[in-house]
């Protein structure tokens, strides 16, 4: 939740390839308080049945800045056989893209809702609501 002084982010991943929710990606989230400072791990968790991630850690006071990375390779190697059976193999794992990261700038004050489109051959992401 955000707050006068913080921002918050949620997010939800779409799988194109197969119209459905992607589960179990894990992600991470990091912040930093301005373009030159130092990344900071703040701890992750893994997206439900329903392809979205509820419970990422807050952001703390001071963050401008916000990286999501998604560790996608093992959920596409888990779901090769049955999303990707007449595409062409690029990498072992099914995925050309093994993980998704996407940085972007926050105000306090403001959620930020970036929902991931994935395939194994491609992705966009957008401000949500």
């Amino acid at each position: 939740m955000s707050t006068a002084t913080t921002a918050s982010v949620s997010t939800h991943i779409l799988d194109t390839s197969v119209g459905r929710p992607a589960e179990g990606v894990a992600i991470s989230l990091a912040a930093r308080s301005g373009s030159g400072a130092e990344w900071t791990a703040l701890g992750g968790s893994a997206t439900d049945a329903d392809g979205r991630c509820k419970d990422l850690p807050a952001l703390p006071e001071g963050t401008t800045h916000v990286r999501l990375d998604f560790e996608v390779e093992a959920y596409f190697s888990k779901k090769q056989a049955e999303a990707q059976q007449d595409a062409p193999r690029v990498r072992d794992s099914g995925a050309f893209f093994p993980e998704v990261a996407i940085t972007f700038a926050v105000t306090p004050g403001e959620h930020y809702h970036v929902p991931l489109l994935l395939n194994p051959f491609g992705y966009s992401v957008y401000r949500g609501s």
